[in-house]
């Protein structure tokens, strides 16, 4: 794993970022540009985020050319970055120094002395917005480093005032080992990404690292057995949430007002601290907005100060996003990829009041698609209607000889089609007035729901 001195930024004034439209890569950009730097980007489509980067006046590019990186100390690429980028291979020829964008998160977490880094396989998105928009109601001026698009910011991050930082923490291929957590945030350990980690006890050793990394405490899920193990193998001081009351954290009183409106008290070892509004639908969002809160109240947030963050919370980006309607059906997307994110997505779409629920999945990776295909067949048969597309490789190939077609026969009526405007068509001439669709995954799914709404992505 890359590692580099903590002090590696100093005398580095001029900072060019390789992919700056990027969502991960933005917020940094955002914190480093308030701190003084000059920077300078480079990406291959415009795009709503490169017009922000411009609105703060950071000098862009389009097209990755080798003079794009002229008089920069450092330069900025990201995983996604292939290694004959003209830019990089010009980067190294003439000595520049280059850091991956994980590294660079890595130092930037290291300058606040509140930094919450929220990990987990389902759910980091979700909580890390909650808990950005709880902040930020409660005066705290955070900044922020967010996987998807938090609505009432209209961006996937921020730069704040004060010393305290909320970032996810991804744990594929260890990226989260760079970080330096005060308060690291666990909401559940699962299998994925079992082609680098290859066993659950190497997937719970990365974890138990992170949790090592704590310089405050550990907030964990008491009602997750893999995070309660790992967190019970580190020293750390330790604060748990969850369902049972045997957590120092936990939601009692529950009331579902309607479908996307919820209402439950704030428990703390048996006192109620406060009652709650949540707008997300699902048990998995109640157990997220827990961690949220615990998190919130770690960092100095005050009771009472929670109900107006958390009920200012619409949702994040692709995080059961409603998108529009068509001809009486509704359209949401949701960025579910693994069985058990999908089938909470599905479960709370099924105890919503629509007639029919339609999935229409984008499997992601040929891997995570073979080792967990009776999973996925099991997740997405909680649907009335299951459509699939073609699995999207990313960035492996098709060694595992695993097809759309594998799924689809272990799903009763599950159809699939190569292209979105085909998905497109059948979806919307079979289904009817009344029924919910549901695109779910991390690729392009979205695209699909898109052509529904508007004939085109």
């Amino acid at each position: 794993m890359e590692t580099v001195d903590h002090n590696y930024l100093e005398g580095k004034k001029q900072i060019h970022f390789i992919g700056i439209g990027g969502s991960g890569m933005f917020p940094l950009a955002q914190i480093l540009h308030k701190e003084g730097y000059n920077l300078t980007g480079s990406d291959n489509n415009e795009s709503d985020i490169l017009r922000m980067v411009r609105g703060l006046g950071i000098p862009v590019t389009l097209g990755h050319r080798a003079e794009n990186i002229k008089g920069a100390d450092l330069i900025v690429y990201t995983a996604a970055i292939m290694e004959d980028n003209p830019e990089l291979i010009a980067a190294k020829q003439s000595g520049i120094p280059t850091i991956e964008r994980c590294v660079l998160l890595g130092l930037i977490t290291e300058r606040y002395s509140d930094c919450i880094c929220v990990s987990g396989t389902h759910g980091k998105t979700t909580t890390t917005s909650m808990l950005t928009q709880i902040l930020l109601d409660a005066g705290k001026d955070p900044s922020a480093v967010i996987g998807g698009k938090l609505k009432s910011i209209e961006g996937y991050g921020r730069s704040g005032s004060s010393e305290v930082m909320v970032c996810e923490a991804c744990e594929f291929v260890d990226t989260f080992l760079h970080l330096s957590p005060d308060i690291a945030v666990v909401l559940n350990i699962d299998r994925d990404h079992m082609d680098y980690f290859k066993t659950m006890e190497n997937l719970k050793l990365s974890f138990e690292k992170f949790c090592r990394k704590a310089t405050k405490c550990i907030l964990y899920n008491g009602d997750d057995a893999n995070s309660a193990e790992v967190a019970g193998r580190v020293d750390q001081r330790k604060v748990t949430f969850g369902f049972s009351d045997q957590n120092d954290y936990y939601p009692a009183n529950v009331q579902h007002v309607d479908g996307l409106h919820t209402t439950f008290d704030l428990m703390h070892k048996g006192e109620r601290l406060t009652s709650l509004n949540l707008f997300v639908p699902g048990d998995h969002n109640i157990l997220n907005a827990t961690a949220a809160c615990a998190a919130a109240l770690e960092t100095g947030v005050r009771p009472e100060q929670l109900a107006e963050g958390l009920g200012n919370f619409k949702g994040a980006g692709r995080r059961f996003e409603l998108l529009g309607k068509i001809n009486g059906i509704t359209i949401v997307d949701d960025y579910a990829h693994h069985p058990a994110e999908i089938k909470v997505t599905l479960q709370a779409a099924q105890s919503l009041n629509f007639n029919k629920v339609w999935a229409v999945h984008q499997p992601f990776t040929y891997s995570r698609t073979a080792m967990l295909l009776d999973d996925f067949a099991e997740a997405l048969s909680i649907a009335d209607q299951v459509v699939l597309s073609e699995i999207m490789g990313s960035r492996e190939k098709n060694t595992y000889g695993i097809y759309a077609k594998d799924l689809a026969d272990k799903i009763d009526g599950c159809v699939w089609f190569p292209t979105f405007e085909e998905i497109s068509d059948y979806v919307l001439s079979h289904a009817e007035p009344g029924d919910l669709v549901v695109t779910l995954g991390c690729g392009d799914i979205y695209k699909a729901a898109k052509i529904m709404l508007n004939g085109s992505y």
